[in-house]
Parts: structure tokens; C-alpha cells; sequence
């Protein structure tokens, strides 16, 4: 066990701006000679970066990591702004208060239930690109409705507001995309919006989970009323956003690795199974973020974290660990064995998963058998990724089939 020597600088991070959907190189190098490295992102205390698989899952599911030690600190950070409180910033027991309230309605039970609407969504919307004919942005046509549709359905937000919501959900993920008083403006007025709706189910109870939370601080006082705002308001934006970008993520890796795609062509029954590889293989972030403090010196990746210490981690490396995953940077729609951490691990482990799991396998199942032939309309260099978001997609994708 060692310590880093107290001259050494921190690295700055991200170590690169993102570059489609590749890893950046250094990720394989500190796996290999330095998988905890001192690292200092834009704003914030200097931070350690955790790269292997094992020692991201101990930071993600060890008590001994904190989320809500952050709560008061310069946090390690990508923006000028402080992350608020909410769910994200607590710890056992106020965080499982928080969460059972609706996990129930995630649970696998409930996400299967909601699986023939989705697939009927799916068949809707690829209708309409078809109709709509070639060049067709899939991003436009199937990415973004489809998750909107589901999460408004669950929650029981009027869809006819989704333009509104889906702008101001930008702020939740934002780094430098916005200025810092835009995204408070977003974020003003995500949670105005949502203290609107919660006031319409006092007015007229409803059986969505929206009316279940509004019905948990009124009948069983087990939320406070900001709590019920920030927590609705969350699960409505990070319910469909990653997802958003997921789907086209997905789409442009199979049709960038023709193989795979013609095998999941001929063989629809690798679904499940390639949506947990693409999961793994595409490195959804674009940065590191929400620190955890070590609440006592903690030996890692065979360096001593002091006490009061935060630790980041980057999932995209931990699922290229070469000595979890063989052939790492491969992408295999068959492999078998596959721990990754694309939903991450622990007490924050995504919620929505099983949600996004179903949705995602119902977009490739749906263009699978709709549109065998699709590909890119466009040469892939043109293609337009996003920028100064903390997560990586396309701004658009033009297909044809």
C-alpha cells in the first residue's frame, strides 16, 4: 500500500474531450500502472479516480464511502454551480426512506406489465418514419418519444408537455452546454412545473405513481414537500434522458460494427443479452461525477485514502477491465458472462434500470424486424455528437433502410 507523494500534481480531467464513442487511452494505462490516480476536475477539491472494475465497485456499494459527506464540501464537480440535495446526496437511512417510496414502481413485475405498451409505442413511432420515408433521423422519430411516453405514462405527466420538460431536463446533465444561470433557470422551472402537478393530484387523486407520492406526504407524512418536488422531478428527467441518448448510441455502434448487426439480424433472440453488452461496450459518460468521501482511511487499488478523501469513479473504464471482461474493447453481442456497471452498484444502483433494460430491448426488437437494412444516411464523420453534457450522443441520426 502506498501513498501519492504530496508534490505531485493532479491530473486535470476529463482527460480529453469525448471522441464518439471511444475511450480515451489513458483509461487502459492507469487500469495497468496507476488504477487510483489523483485527478482534479474543472471546479471543486482534487479528487482520487478510480479505473478497475473491483475498486469502482467497492467506492459504488462500501459503506464506507459517502455520498452525503459531499453535502457541505467543495465537491469535486464540471460545473460552476453546486449539485443540489436530493436523493442523489443522501445515504442510508434517508436515501431508503426516499427510494421505497417508488421502487415499487420498478420493480420487474411492473416493468413487464408495462412492456406491450412500449412495444405498441415502438411499432407507432417506427410507422411513422417509414411513412415520413428516407433519410429519417432517428433520433427525432423513435429516441426521444419513445422514453418520454413511457416515464410520462408511469409517473403520470402529461405528454403534450414534453418539449417543455425534455429542454429544462438538459440542466440535470449539463456541464458547460449551459450557462450556469440557464441551468438554474432549467431547473427553476422543472420543479416549479412538478409543484404544479403535485398541487393538480391534491385537487384530483390519481392511481399514477405522481398521486402514490403526492398520497405519501399528505395520508402518511413520510415526505416532506420538497422532498416530493426534487424526487418527482428527478425521476421524470434521468427517466428518459439517458435513455434519449442511449437508444442512437446503440444504433451507431451496431451499424458501425456490421458483424454484430447482422448477427443480431439473424439471431433476435441475442436481444436481452446485447443490450447488457452495449451497455457495457458504449461509454454512456463523457466525465466523472458525484464524489464519495471516504468516512475512514480506506486501503484501495493498494493506496491509502485518507479519511475525509473523495473518490470519483469512471464506470466506462470499470467495464473494460480486461481482467473482468476478456477482450474488453470488443464488442460481443454473445458474450456470456457480463458484471458490468452500466446501471452502477450499490445503494445508488439506477433505479430505472429494469425500465430502460425493457426499453431499449423493445427499440432493437422493433427495428430488428421493422427495418433489417437500416444504416446511416450520412457518411459517419458528419454525424453531429453533442458537447458539454456529462453524458455522450448524437445530436442527430440520419438512417435510411
Amino acid at each position: 500500500m502506498t501513498e501519492a507523494p504530496e508534490t505531485t500534481a493532479p491530473q486535470r480531467y476529463p482527460f480529453s474531450e469525448p471522441d464518439r464513442l471511444n475511450l480515451d487511452p489513458r483509461y487502459a494505462r492507469l487500469r495497468r500502472d496507476e488504477p487510483l490516480t489523483r485527478i482534479r476536475l474543472p471546479y471543486g477539491e482534487p479528487v482520487w479516480l478510480a479505473t478497475r472494475h473491483a475498486d469502482v465497485r467497492t467506492v459504488l456499494g462500501d459503506a464506507r464511502f459517502s455520498r452525503a459527506a459531499s453535502v457541505g464540501r467543495d465537491e469535486p464537480r464540471n460545473t460552476p454551480r453546486q449539485q443540489e440535495g436530493g436523493i442523489l446526496s443522501m445515504d442510508p437511512p434517508e436515501h431508503t426512506r426516499l427510494r421505497r417510496l417508488v421502487a415499487k414502481a420498478f420493480t420487474a413485475r411492473r416493468v413487464e406489465e408495462l412492456r406491450p405498451r412500449t412495444r405498441q409505442v415502438a411499432h407507432e413511432l417506427v410507422d411513422g418514419m417509414l411513412a415520413a420515408g428516407p433519410p429519417a433521423d432517428l433520433v427525432e422519430h423513435l429516441a426521444t418519444p419513445l422514453p418520454i411516453r413511457v416515464i410520462c405514462d408511469l409517473l403520470g405527466v402529461p405528454v403534450a408537455d414534453q418539449d417543455r420538460f425534455h429542454t429544462w431536463s438538459e440542466a440535470i446533465v449539463s456541464t458547460t452546454s449551459l450557462s450556469p444561470e440557464r441551468a438554474q433557470e432549467y431547473i427553476d422551472s422543472l420543479f416549479a412545473y412538478m409543484g404544479e402537478l403535485i398541487a393538480r393530484r391534491r385537487e384530483q387523486p390519481t392511481d399514477d405513481l405522481l398521486g402514490a407520492m403526492v398520497r405519501a406526504r399528505d395520508a402518511d407524512d413520510r415526505l416532506a414537500e420538497d422532498e416530493v418536488v426534487r424526487l418527482a422531478a428527478g425521476l421524470l428527467a434521468a427517466g428518459h434522458e439517458t435513455t434519449v441518448t442511449q437508444i442512437p448510441n446503440f444504433v451507431y455502434a451496431l451499424l458501425t460494427h456490421p458483424d454484430e448487426w447482422a448477427r443480431l439480424r439473424a439471431r433476435p433472440d441475442l436481444v436481452p443479452g446485447a443490450v447488457e453488452e452495449l451497455t457495457r461496450f458504449v461509454p454512456l459518460g463523457a466525465t466523472s461525477a458525484f464524489a464519495r468521501y471516504a468516512l475512514e482511511d480506506v486501503e484501495l487499488g493498494g493506496v491509502l485514502v485518507r479519511a475525509g478523501e473523495p473518490v470519483v469513479v469512471s464506470i466506462s473504464s470499470a467495464n473494460r477491465d480486461e481482467t473482468v471482461f476478456p477482450e474488453a474493447d470488443r464488442l460481443d453481442l454473445t458474450r456470456q458472462v457480463n458484471p458490468h456497471l452500466g446501471f452502477g452498484h450499490g445503494v445508488h444502483h439506477c433505479i430505472g434500470a429494469q425500465l430502460a433494460r425493457m426499453e431499449l430491448q423493445v427499440v432493437l426488437e422493433t427495428l430488428v424486424a421493422r427495418t433489417p437494412d437500416l444504416r446511416l444516411a450520412v457518411p459517419e464523420s458528419e454525424l453531429i455528437w453533442k458537447s458539454g453534457l456529462l453524458v455522450r450522443g448524437l445530436v442527430a441520426m440520419p438512417v435510411s433502410w
